[in-house]
């Protein structure tokens, strides 16, 4: 199964966040895009097993959107 991950940028705080539909619990937030990617491996399995007892997931679908003002 597939799991989509949303990273986006928020400008006003300066940091990354990560966000899913299909993963219920994840907000994270980090000032690197790739520590946010490692921490968002690390929490998904655990929010999966945790809220809708499922096995670890067998793939997560990262998208990034930074937008920015010119």
């Amino acid at each position: 199964m597939e799991y989509n991950v949303r990273l986006w940028w928020d400008e006003d705080a300066g940091v990354w966040i990560a966000d899913s539909p299909d993963v219920p619990g994840l907000v994270l937030e980090s000032g690197s895009f790739d520590a946010l990617i490692e921490r968002v491996r690390f929490a998904v399995p655990e929010l999966l097993s945790l809220n809708m007892s499922a096995q670890k997931p067998a793939r997560l679908c990262f998208r990034s959107e930074r937008q920015v003002a010119l």
